[in-house]
């Protein structure tokens, strides 16, 4: 069954590397991923899906569905295509799409001998938005069971977590003034300065086990330097390992701003985007995938413990049902992701080759997942000891 699948996805290879280039040509940011989305779910479509396409209240977001033979485990497979400003594919999302997109369909061909349903989840606006974290909000995941996903990176890994991040935009508001006469205006921009010291103080109270980690800009610091500023905005990205402890450094800003706006006598308006949580692997889930990566002669490896994580909102898919977001090489680990190196090996021949792979590997896996309920036990009580966790 497992060649069946693979000889499956083969006959559409052209198709699916056309889907893959036709998304790096044309990138979409975040809920305007229109063209990507058409490209996929036509795709889809010809092979039998049914599609629900705009889905959970978001234009560029779908949901494909080809059932069993009755009722069994609900499997989603999940696809990203939005792109970066400035750098397009820089991220290799193209190849997401492209390799979920495979794996759907190559299941798709042996589903009238396996109970249960295999869903293609369009998740949209990954980078800036969450549209997994959306889903998870409206339900989406409470009648799935089980989520598979590959991410291209500079080495083939199994089992990486992810951090809980949040990004703030700060303003301060004062009153407009002449410099010759600074005590006549409210300046806005010593507040952001001001901010920027209160974090720099109470960062020493935050737990390094924690994992805590800010980052700020200045995005708007005045219109001229003989004119007191009247507005002035900080953007800052915020990290730590649990999205409990994110909450709690949150709260410490919060009182870091209005310690700001207070010595000058500002207004302030702090706005939060979509809270990103931490990431569980499920490694029984992700064993099984790094042992079907290997009959495809991909050898794949655990993460260094020491090294830096990023953050994705798979996080927040991790804490609802298992779930795996893996990784196959498309480039050196030195070509670093968001870079236009990455954007090039993301439709590389070796990128060409990880749509392939990666279908393969997830559909094998989700076969696995479907035919096993031992395995499906293990899974969940893997599953049961990491929400505990979180």
């Amino acid at each position: 069954m497992k060649d069946r699948i693979t000889q499956e996805i083969d006959k559409v290879r052209e198709e699916l590397l056309t889907l893959s280039h036709n998304i790096r040509a044309n990138p979409e940011l975040g809920f305007q991923e229109f063209k990507a989305v058409a490209w996929q779910t036509e795709l889809l479509r010809e092979h039998g899906f049914m599609l629900e396409c705009p889905f959970a209240g978001m234009e560029t977001a779908y949901k494909a569905t080809f059932k069993g033979k009755g009722e069994g485990p609900r499997l989603a497979i999940l696809a990203e295509y939005d792109a970066l400003k400035g750098v397009g594919h820089a991220c290799g999302h193209n190849i997401m799409a492209a390799c979920a997109v495979g794996a759907g369909i190559g299941l798709s061909k042996v589903m009238a001998d396996l109970a249960g349903d295999v869903i293609v989840l369009g998740t949209p606006a990954e980078e800036a938005g969450g549209g997994k974290v959306i889903f998870v909000d409206r339900g989406v995941f409470e009648e799935i069971g089980f989520a598979l996903i590959m991410h291209p990176g500079g080495k083939n890994i199994i089992g990486r977590g992810g951090l809980a991040v949040v990004s703030l935009e700060v303003e301060f508001f004062g009153k407009a003034a002449h410099s010759s006469s600074p005590e006549k205006g409210v300046n806005a921009l010593t507040s952001v300065i001001n901010l920027f010291n209160n974090i720099n103080a109470i960062r020493q109270t935050w737990k390094p086990k924690e994992g805590p980690n800010i980052n700020g800009i200045i995005t708007k610091g005045g219109e001229a330097s003989n004119i007191i500023p009247e507005h002035a905005v900080a953007e800052f990205t915020v990290r730590a390992n649990t999205r409990k402890y994110l909450l709690k450094m949150m709260e410490d800003i919060k009182v870091a701003v209005e310690s700001a706006a207070m010595i000058t006598g500002t207004e302030y308006k702090i706005a939060s985007d979509i809270l990103y949580a931490e990431r569980y692997p499920n490694l029984t889930m992700g064993e099984t995938f790094k042992k079907n990566m290997e009959t495809l002669g991909e050898i794949m490896h655990y993460p260094d413990p020491m090294a830096s994580f990023g953050s994705s909102d798979i996080g927040n898919v991790s804490i609802e049902i298992p779930t795996i977001h893996e990784y196959l090489e498309i480039a050196p680990d030195t070509v670093n992701a968001h870079s236009e190196g990455f954007r090039e090996a993301a439709i590389s021949s070796r990128g060409d080759e990880v749509v392939l792979l990666a279908a393969k590997g997830l559909a094998m896996t989700a076969y696995d997942i479907f035919i096993d309920a031992n395995l499906r036990e293990r899974i969940l009580e893997e599953f049961k000891k990491q929400t505990v966790m979180s």
